[in-house]
């Protein structure tokens, strides 16, 4: 082929028409990436830096001026008719093209979504803070607090009010110090409950984004997921709420019971039988086994709301050896206020004999009541048994050893008697 043949003004049009494709197309992306980089800098949220130290706007204005320029290098190839190196790009850049409108659309139902589940934020925060929740949760756990501080220095005398005075006003001093040297103040009810919100609602806008990007894989699971949660949400809410109901009962119930047991002495009572009360407080500690008993009640029914069979066995069992460990300690301390009575009745050393025995038998009653190992309480109640009579006989033996000794004697000395009187009427005839 000689040079003759080539149509030259064709390559030169050609070679000159891509030469402006590229300038226009070097001056588009550069234009681009300027002015979209100049505006994304506007925007807060893309001013963050990536992995390469460059902004999250730059990182899309660059990208932005890349696919101008795979378009101007498709029109230079398409120019030259080279379909084999085009059409794969040609393939990439229409299946883009046609994702294009499902991803800007996804990524708008995200913007909105976010903006909403930032607006349903705000609006339980402020709605709870409005209720009081946070004051109400403070003094809950304000009075559970103090509880649980009367009960661990329940034995031990209070002290003047004076110094009680002063060791609030260093606690206050205390924890305000704390605040200002940046410590970190605890979550409130109403912020836990507004991050909650926000949570399910990013989750179902996420959820509707991936349906509308049509992937499937990932789509379906999240769906099945988000309807779990939905509908669990309900239950979880009334069991909540039969937790709570059940706490303010047994806080009632249990405030209840120790003004009656106090109205009826009962401190005084037991003192009188010979018990010594001094460093328990008999009233508060039944008010408080009958708080733990309500409150494990409504946990059952809690349980049963959630429709968790395991939960609802181990509360089950829970409350069942509760109630036997409960009425057996019941029997033993019923046995230590009969044994008092019955050593009252009886003097002397028989009276602690009776007492010791009194106790021992409803031990082994209420231990076996609570079904605490029944076959070695046999074993121990028989050797305790056993041990007492072989303690008595021993003792029998031992102190009436001379009394028998004597007792032999005497009997050897009759059975030597008996022929000499046999034999003397032989002698007479």
């Amino acid at each position: 082929m000689e040079l003759s043949d080539f149509h030259w003004s064709d390559i030169i049009t050609k070679v000159v028409a891509a030469i402006v494709i590229l300038v226009i197309t070097w001056l588009l992306a550069k234009f681009a990436k300027k002015i979209l980089a100049k505006q994304f800098t506007k925007i807060k949220a893309l001013n963050r830096q990536d992995g390469t130290g460059d902004s999250l706007g730059e990182s899309l204005s660059t990208i932005v001026s890349l696919i101008i320029w795979v378009f101007g290098l498709m029109a230079v190839l398409n120019l030259f008719r080279l379909n084999q190196v085009t059409a794969p790009l040609q393939d990439m850049v229409s299946t883009l093209l046609h994702a294009l409108p499902q991803v800007l659309g996804a990524a708008l139902v995200m913007f909105i979504g976010f903006v909403l589940a930032k607006i349903a934020r705000e609006l339980v925060v402020t709605a709870l803070q409005a209720a009081n929740v946070d004051r109400f949760a403070d003094k809950l756990g304000s009075s559970a607090n103090q509880q649980l501080q009367e009960g661990t220095n329940g034995g031990q005398h209070e002290a003047p009010q004076h110094l009680q005075g002063d060791q609030q006003g260093l606690g206050q001093a205390h924890a305000q110090a704390q605040a200002q040297q940046g410590g970190a103040e605890p979550i409130k009810i109403s912020t836990m409950v507004g991050h909650l919100v926000f949570a399910v609602v990013l989750l179902v806008v996420a959820i509707s984004a991936l349906q509308i990007l049509g992937i499937k894989s990932i789509s379906d699971p999240a769906s099945h997921m988000l309807k779990l949660i939905l509908d669990t949400l309900p239950l979880i809410i009334g069991a909540g709420i039969l937790l709570a109901i059940g706490g303010v009962i047994a806080k009632f119930a249990g405030n209840l019971l120790e003004n009656l047991l106090r109205g009826m002495n009962l401190d005084r009572a037991v003192s009188n039988l010979g018990v010594e009360t001094e460093n328990i407080d008999i009233a508060k500690t039944l008010a408080k086994i009958a708080q733990i008993a309500i409150v494990l009640f409504f946990a059952v029914a809690a349980a049963n709301v959630l429709h968790i069979p395991q939960m609802t066995e181990i509360l089950n069992t829970v409350l069942n050896i509760g109630g036997r460990v409960l009425f057996g300690a019941a029997i033993i301390v019923a046995g230590v206020f009969v044994a008092g009575l019955l050593a009252k009745m009886v003097t002397g050393r028989t009276g602690e004999i009776v007492k010791i025995a009194t106790i021992v038998l409803f031990a082994a009653i209420g231990l076996r009541y609570m079904g605490l190992a029944n076959s070695v309480i046999n074993l121990a109640f028989g050797a305790v048994v056993v041990g007492g009579a072989a303690a008595a006989a021993l003792a029998f033996g031992l102190g009436g050893r001379d009394a028998a000794a004597r007792q032999l004697e005497k009997m050897q000395r009759q059975a030597d008697s008996a022929p000499k009187q046999s034999s003397s009427p032989d002698q007479g005839v």
